[in-house]
C-alpha cells in the first residue's frame, strides 16, 4: 500500500502530461475530388478573417499550414488550385475533484482538547482545475469550383504560455495534415 501511495503522484503527473500533449484528429473529404490535380495553394483571407482567435495565433497557424503544404510538394500561387481557410472553437473544461484527503484538518481540540489543531486528516475542500480544449478546422477549397473538398480537424488542449504556443500549434497542424491527401496513410 505504501508503494502505491508513493507512485500515485507520479502516475497522476504522467496522465496529465500525456493527456495534454495529444491531438485527436479526423478528416472528411469529397470522394469525387481528384486530389492528385491540386498542386498550388493560397490562403482564403475572407474565411481566415472570420476565425475568432488573435492575429498572432492566426499567423502561427498559417505559417505551420504553409510549411506542411510546402513539405508535401505544393507551391504558393496567385492563381491557386486550392484555397486554404480555417475555423476555430474553444471549450472551457472545469474538473472538480473531491478526494477528501490532504492537509487542512483545522479545528478545536489540539493537545489535551484545548487550542487549535492542525495536521493530516479529512479535507472537505474540493480541488478545482480548468483547462481549455481547442478545435482547429483546416478547410481546403477547390479554387475553381469554390467547393470544400477536404476538411481536417484537430482537438486538444491549448496553452496560454507564449513560449509554448508555436510548438503546440505546429503539433496541431502537423497531426491534422497527416490525413491529407485522403488515403495516403492507409
Amino acid at each position: 500500500m505504501k508503494t502505491f501511495l508513493k507512485t500515485l503522484p507520479l502516475l497522476a503527473l504522467l496522465i496529465v502530461v500525456t493527456s495534454c500533449s495529444s491531438v485527436k484528429v479526423a478528416a472528411d473529404y469529397d470522394k469525387d475530388a481528384n486530389f492528385n490535380s491540386y498542386k498550388t495553394f493560397a490562403f482564403f483571407k475572407t474565411g481566415i478573417d472570420k476565425a475568432e482567435i488573435s492575429d498572432l495565433d492566426k499567423r502561427r497557424i498559417l505559417r505551420a499550414i504553409e510549411a506542411e503544404l510546402l513539405a508535401k510538394g505544393f507551391t504558393k500561387s496567385e492563381d491557386p488550385d486550392l484555397l486554404i481557410s480555417l475555423f476555430t472553437k474553444a471549450n472551457q473544461r472545469v474538473d472538480v475533484y473531491n478526494n477528501s484527503w490532504g492537509m487542512g484538518a483545522w479545528g478545536w481540540g489540539g493537545y489535551g482538547g484545548f487550542g487549535p489543531g492542525w495536521g493530516w486528516g479529512w479535507n472537505s475542500q474540493p480541488s478545482v482545475s480548468t483547462s481549455t480544449q481547442g478545435v482547429l478546422f483546416i478547410d481546403l477549397i477547390d479554387a475553381k469550383k469554390k467547393e470544400l473538398v477536404w476538411q481536417g480537424m484537430g482537438t486538444g488542449y491549448l496553452t496560454q504560455k507564449m513560449e509554448k504556443k508555436d510548438e503546440r500549434i505546429k503539433e496541431f497542424v502537423s497531426e491534422i495534415m497527416t490525413k491529407y491527401p485522403p488515403g495516403a496513410n492507409k
